[in-house]
């Protein structure tokens, strides 16, 4: 009865064909955010914020999405978890997850010094916010936050995803070696190029495109 039981319950929580498209959501929603942020504020950390006091709202926006873009890469996770199903490592399994959990957090810790910086000009006045000593260390906390410590968990996410796939062929052999490139980019160009974030987005946007197109096919026959 009770192994009755668990063969209902793993039926009635199979996961959705469909929930690769989480992964793309995913990734058109950080690619989104970061062309805001990039239209807005500077990439320089210790740029003198101009930007507080002229125009503020899409970076405002930006801030709002990536709360979706996060639930979107939780979901992502969960259907690659599923795909590996018997053939997940625990290894690697923990650090495929510990990195992406350390990738959110720091994102969203980025995400929170800066919507604190917006909230603050908005409602005092945007010069005395632009010229305190705390813009200019909730400013530098955020860029450090992002492109050091998210951007490196990033990296590590992308190497140990890459390195499960290559062992369990859950995906083709190219998006493996093209993962660790782009981890190695993540891992050194953090800091010299402004782009080197939209590598991850790409990167599971490509996987996602590969997941749900096998599904569909594994449906049809």
């Amino acid at each position: 009865m009770p192994q009755d039981d668990n063969a209902l319950t793993r039926a009635r929580l199979k996961t959705p064909r469909a929930a690769a498209i989480a992964g793309i959501v995913f990734s058109v929603l950080l690619t989104t955010i970061f062309w805001l942020f990039r239209s807005t504020v500077p990439a320089d950390p210790l740029e003198h914020g101009e930007w507080l006091a002229m125009n503020s709202r899409s970076a405002t926006i930006g801030l709002n999405l990536i709360p979706f873009a996060g639930v979107a890469f939780l979901w992502f996770i969960g259907v690659l978890r599923d795909r590996l199903g018997a053939q997940e490592d625990r290894f690697f399994a923990t650090v495929f997850i510990g990195s992406a959990l350390l990738f959110l957090a720091g994102l969203f810790a980025a995400a929170a010094t800066m919507g604190a910086v917006i909230l603050a000009a908005s409602t005092l006045d945007p010069s005395e916010v632009i010229n305190s000593t705390t813009f200019k260390y909730a400013r530098a906390s955020a860029y450090i936050i992002a492109n050091v410590y998210a951007a490196k968990m990033a990296a590590v996410f992308m190497v140990s995803t890459s390195t499960i796939i290559i062992y369990t062929r859950i995906a083709p052999r190219w998006i493996a070696v093209l993962g660790f490139g782009l981890a190695v980019v993540l891992l050194t160009g953090s800091y010299a190029l402004s782009w080197s974030a939209i590598v991850l987005p790409v990167w599971v946007f490509l996987i996602s495109i590969y997941i749900l197109l096998d599904n569909f096919r594994t449906q049809h026959t």
